[in-house]
């Protein structure tokens, strides 16, 4: 049986991502775990991180659990893990919330800084832009999914001579005039800014391609 932990770290309703990895895990026997023991959230077939709220105060729970070096642990075994909305902005280098700097887990280059967009929070359904042959999004191509946020990756990475770079298996969403990193693939790390558990049947095959590279 394919094993599923959620990584539990005091971020937000946890359970909504437990019942969503469930539901479709439900063909393939998937059995789902809610976590903060570090055996289990590295032994586990699959490591989901949620996350919702400040970027600092998920920096912190993540410590506390000792969440930098699980992921890490994992990463180097080749072992998937899925990082959700603030789940996803800490694995990048830093944040920056009403003038306070954090250091995230530096997995990705990048910064984490409040939408540039008339309106924001960014709330509600929204298209994606998918890099070709995308697991991740394999089947959802033209499919919304729902965010929640105000924050978020606006470049990937500026080197010295202040020029934008965008790997292979970085998704972009447009939003306001300003546009944003919103999920990415890289070997077994993936990622999404929105939410899979509150993104209806898009959200539900998305997690079924996860499951599926488990």
């Amino acid at each position: 049986m394919t094993t599923v932990a959620v990584l539990d770290y005091g971020s937000g309703n946890v359970r909504s991502a437990v019942r969503a990895v469930e539901r479709a895990g439900e063909a393939t026997q998937v059995s789902v775990v809610l976590t903060s023991d570090r055996s289990v959230a590295e032994q586990a077939d699959g490591l989901l991180v949620p996350g919702v709220g400040a970027f600092a105060a998920c920096m912190r729970g993540l410590r506390e659990v000792d969440g930098e070096r699980i992921i890490e642990r994992r990463l180097i075994a080749g072992r998937p893990v899925l990082g959700i909305c603030v789940g996803m902005q800490i694995l990048f280098a830093e944040g920056i919330e009403h003038g306070v700097r954090t250091t995230g887990c530096g997995e990705w280059p990048g910064t984490v800084e409040r939408l540039q967009a008339p309106i924001v929070p960014h709330m509600g359904w929204n298209t994606i832009e998918p890099p070709a042959e995308s697991r991740m999004f394999a089947g959802l191509e033209s499919e919304r999914f729902y965010f929640v946020h105000s924050y978020g990756v606006r470049d990937w990475l500026v080197d010295a001579e202040g020029t934008a770079f965008t790997p292979p298996g970085v998704t972009w969403t447009g939003y306001g005039g300003d546009r944003f990193v919103s999920a990415v693939e890289h070997g077994p790390l993936w990622a999404t800014q929105f939410h899979p558990e509150k993104s209806g049947d898009a959200g539900r095959r998305l997690l079924e391609n996860w499951i599926a590279t488990l």
